[in-house]
């Protein structure tokens, strides 16, 4: 029997296996791996050197908080890029005075408890829901969080969110200042990475490589619809993508060679190599003045993450007073940061998580009797430790925790030098306690929501499809509206694969529908297949007619 035809029988819920091999291992470098660990470099040092002449390191953690934010937002559009930070840097200010409110008005330790895992959960659906990218709600967690344990006034509140204010300003001026050398080098990076990965589908015509050149088209399209002005230039790098698309969706007609030759181009600042324009872009202005999905329809299907993260923040938190241990805020920041898509992907954040911190324990040992050695010193070790997490994370996010963990133990002896040995066992048992109770709640808390979005999917992708389907049935149909439709289609089968892969890692979960899947997604395929060849003959048409 076909797949085609076969029906899907009904198959108990069953406990998915967690992995272990490759959780571990190292993936290649980012390819701008180099500019968040310089960016947060240049916005922490302005802030944390001034304070250390004025002798007030001990309002660092206020300067950081505004500081971090230049590690968000670097593969966004430079028009986006400004949004996004400054909804960033509101964030961080917001949730910090959150908790140095809380702090000043109470010492109770299970309120500040209680008060952190609810941030935590606030944080992390805002953060998936508006995708705003790493290191999404972790950094936003840290600097809450370790807030909520730091002896506080109300008369001093003012004072430090202006610090944290006035550093997030910078950090916002940090993060614009390359599009002054290279105004179009996210939107060309975006373009590029589309063209590569349709060229390895064209090459290998797998499912997987498909679902990856489709996905990458999509964020090149995101990325260039959020740009801001359609300059000569990014009007090119459409072309570019749709050149992307026509090769996704009619591969034997493509030559991989060619939309590789097409990526390297891109790098720099040259020119961008020209395409044919064949009218191709009428549904990008069409997509653009499409209004975009409010922001609470996207909260809806985050609520099983929400109740996740505050229930196993505050467990972890309370495990982690119950055993004596004086920052429970460290355990909190360890169950927050487990929390991704499913159970499976959460397991292997977990394990990173341990192996990176015990890691970082050792190395806070060996390099504390540098930084111990002045205010100057401590300063500089923590940049060192900067620029390395942000430049190794990229590979695996084991390896960035490495330097994240002596970074954010050295920032907690910026009031005042501390005893090491303490802050190693405390940490350790932190790292041990969140983990292991963040991930029983995760085991706790199912999310039967990930099935009924895969069914909310697969309907949005059969509607797409029949909606082209009739347009391409038309004598004559409108090239516009066939574009719109086409690109829709093309997002609704991105999504629903991102939708089955987050099912496929989730415990308890009943048999999902694989094979209606397999159907949705070559059903739509095919229908993209005909619209491009439908675009093929119209462009032929139109050619041999204004032909002299």
């Amino acid at each position: 029997m076909s797949m085609s035809s076969a029906t899907p029988a009904p198959a108990p819920s069953r406990v998915r296996r967690l992995p272990l091999a490759g959780v571990l291992r190292l993936g290649r470098p980012s390819d701008i791996w180099f500019k968040p660990a310089l960016s947060v470099v240049a916005a922490v040092a302005p802030p944390n050197l001034t304070l250390l002449a004025l002798g007030r390191l001990d309002l660092a953690m206020y300067t950081m908080a505004g500081s971090l934010c230049a590690l968000y937002a670097h593969n966004r559009p430079y028009a986006a890029r400004a949004r996004a930070l400054a909804w960033v840097v509101l964030g961080m200010v917001g949730g910090l005075a959150v908790s140095l409110v809380t702090a000043s008005l109470t010492t109770s330790a299970a309120v500040l408890v209680a008060v952190g895992a609810l941030l935590a959960a606030v944080q992390k659906v805002l953060c998936d829901a508006t995708r705003v990218g790493p290191p999404g709600n972790v950094v936003l967690t840290f600097i809450t969080a370790a807030s909520l344990f730091a002896p506080q006034t109300l008369a001093q509140v003012p004072g430090h969110l202006a610090l944290a204010l006035a550093a997030g300003a910078w950090a916002w001026i940090v993060g614009m200042a390359p599009g002054l050398v290279r105004p179009h080098g996210p939107e060309r990076r975006a373009t590029a990475h589309a063209l590569n990965a349709t060229a390895a589908y064209v090459e290998q015509g797998d499912p997987r490589s498909r679902a990856a050149a489709a996905a990458a088209i999509q964020a090149a399209w995101q990325s260039l619809l959020s740009a801001g002005a359609r300059t000569p230039t990014r009007r090119a790098l459409d072309r570019l993508v749709v050149r992307a698309e026509v090769a996704l969706a009619a591969p034997v007609d493509s030559d991989p060679r060619r939309l590789r030759a097409w990526a390297r181009d891109l790098r720099g600042n040259g020119p961008v190599p020209p395409t044919e324009d064949h009218g191709e872009l009428l549904g990008v202005d069409a997509e653009l003045a499409t209004p975009a999905t409010p922001l609470w329809r996207r909260l809806g299907p985050l609520t099983p993450l929400a109740l996740r993260t505050a229930i196993g923040c505050a467990l972890a938190g309370y495990a982690s007073l119950a055993l004596g241990v004086g920052r429970p805020y460290w355990a909190l920041v360890t169950a927050a940061s487990l929390y991704q898509a499913n159970l499976t992907l959460t397991w292997s954040r977990g394990v990173q998580r341990v192996v990176g911190n015990l890691a970082g324990v050792l190395l806070f040992a060996a390099v504390v009797p540098l930084a111990h050695l002045g205010p100057a010193a401590l300063v500089l070790v923590c940049l060192a430790f900067n620029f390395g997490a942000e430049a190794l994370i990229g590979r695996n996010y084991w390896l960035g925790s490495v330097c994240v963990t002596p970074m954010a133990l050295l920032i907690t002896e910026f009031a005042g030098f501390q005893e090491p040995g303490r802050l190693i066992t405390e940490r350790v048992v932190d790292t041990l306690v969140g983990a292991l109770v963040g991930f029983g709640a995760a085991i706790v808390v199912t999310n039967r929501r990930a099935g009924n979005r895969i069914e909310r999917t697969l309907a949005a992708v059969e509607r797409a499809r029949e909606h082209t389907a009739r347009l391409l049935a038309e004598p004559h149909p409108d090239s516009r509206a066939l574009e719109s439709a086409r690109r829709a289609l093309a997002a609704h089968l991105v999504e629903l694969r991102a939708a089955v892969d987050a099912a496929s890692g989730e415990w308890w979960q009943g048999a999902l529908p694989q094979e209606r899947v397999v159907r949705a997604e070559q059903t739509g395929h095919r229908t993209l297949a005909a619209t491009v060849r439908h675009q093929e003959v119209r462009r032929s048409t139109t050619t041999e007619g204004i032909r002299p």
